[in-house]
């Protein structure tokens, strides 16, 4: 490892490395964890739509725009108190709360109950990613940050690996009441661990700049000004917004997909996508931090060149993968944008946090989070079930074929160009870093 990637030293918590990759190892477990009990409504979609009359605009919303408004209104105030208070007890807390709340969903009799559950899992999932970054950023340094980030986002992949594979099989064999709360339930006993194994780090401790952490924190419109005088940090967040767009529509769709256009059973279905989105997908996400952090050392412009071309990639893969005449060679080909599909997780933040004040970074996270889950999570499926509901009409099953063609293609070659706009004003942004 690069001696540059280690903070100072002093007596502190994090002060071995041990401790930084042990906490670096538990908050990337609970990120896991949340995507989890996210990505299981996805593999569960059919036999719920089936049990309680749904249309694929239903489906859409349950998955994305209902969960992402609340997901998104919570995640800021969240935030706010992450950047004076304790971090370490909010995630706990917020861990136990989405928990449950996943449990609930298999309890519920009809829609609204249902949608209430899953609103209940945005809430509390928005308490985890800002304070988590921020904490991260606290002992990780700006050298080492992106590769941080990256193995902590690969949370997603290893998420959605188990959310399928124990989501289809679970499924099979008792039902999807049953799957949510298996899954649910053992939530709250990892947040227990973070509660008594973890150590609240010190503000700044990794950039030796514990003097400025301890000014006082500051306020939503600090944040949102300066970010709005980064030219990089709204295209950089706009992009990923667009991004996400594409990603979560990805995996919010493609169980659906192979159910109705192929005969595959869910337990098989969610073995395949574990394997071609969760080993793969992490793949990709922890690769391209390292890669981020690596080039960056030459040219800090390649934070937002990666991704870039990540996006570049993924569009006509994904094309390819709509076109495919199998299942099999549908989710295999699919493995390509799937791998290209988080690569931008890392760098993004890395970014965000490098422009960024000590006592802004967990506010400016939950910001970022704000637009791409409005964006991603909640306008991409929720729009791929719309357009696949109008198509439907004239095009019967291969609807969503086409929805999430268009769709999702041409998120992610408009992200392309704002990742590009991004790149040009990057360097003169991180040098004007406030105190």
């Amino acid at each position: 490892m690069d001696q540059s990637a280690t903070p100072p030293e002093q007596e502190t918590p994090y002060s071995q490395a041990s401790s930084r990759y042990y906490m670096l190892g538990v908050l990337t477990l609970i990120y896991a964890v949340n995507f989890i009990d996210r990505q299981l409504l996805a593999i569960l979609q059919e036999p719920i739509k089936a049990e309680l009359g749904l249309s694929d605009g239903q489906l859409g919303l349950l998955t994305g725009f209902a969960f992402a408004v609340f997901y998104v209104t919570a995640g800021i105030p969240i935030a706010s108190l992450a950047d004076k208070a304790n971090r370490r007890n909010i995630i706990a807390n917020v861990v136990a709360l989405w928990s449950v709340m996943t449990a609930a969903c298999g309890l519920a009799q009809n829609y609204w109950q249902l949608l209430a559950a899953r609103i209940g899992v945005g809430v509390g999932e928005a308490g985890c990613s800002p304070p988590a970054h921020s904490m991260l950023s606290d002992v990780f340094p700006p050298s080492f940050r992106a590769t941080a980030l990256s193995i902590y986002s690969s949370g997603i992949n290893v998420g959605i690996l188990f959310g399928f594979l124990l989501g289809g099989w679970l499924n099979e064999f008792f039902g999807w009441r049953v799957a949510f709360i298996v899954v649910g339930l053992p939530g709250v006993l990892i947040a227990l661990l973070v509660k008594f194994s973890i150590a609240e780090p010190i503000r700044g401790f990794s950039e030796d700049r514990q003097a400025a952490a301890k000014a006082k924190p500051s306020k939503l419109n600090d944040v949102l000004k300066l970010i709005w005088s980064r030219p990089s940090l709204r295209h950089l967040m706009f992009a990923g917004s667009l991004s996400a767009f594409s990603g979560y529509s990805v995996t919010s769709w493609i169980a659906s997909y192979i159910l109705r256009n192929y005969e595959m059973g869910t337990g098989e279905l969610g073995t395949w996508l574990a394997l071609t989105i969760g080993v793969f997908g992490a793949i990709g996400t922890l690769c391209s931090g390292v890669i981020a952090d690596r080039l960056g050392r030459r040219d800090q412009r390649w934070y937002m060149w990666l991704p870039a071309i990540a996006s570049l990639l993924a569009a006509p893969f994904f094309a390819l993968t709509m076109m495919a005449s199998s299942a099999q060679a549908t989710l295999l080909i699919n493995i390509v944008p799937m791998m290209l599909s988080t690569v931008y997780v890392g760098s993004c933040v890395a970014m965000i946090h490098g422009m960024l004040n000590i006592n802004m970074r967990a506010t400016g996270s939950a910001v970022f989070y704000f637009i791409l889950n409005i964006i991603g999570l909640g306008l991409g499926p929720y729009s791929v079930g719309l357009l696949s509901d109008y198509l439907q009409i004239d095009y019967g099953v291969d609807g969503l074929r086409y929805a999430m063609m268009i769709l999702i293609c041409s998120a992610w070659l408009w992200s392309t160009v704002h990742y590009y706009w991004a790149s040009k004003t990057l360097k003169q942004d991180l040098a004007r870093v406030p105190d």
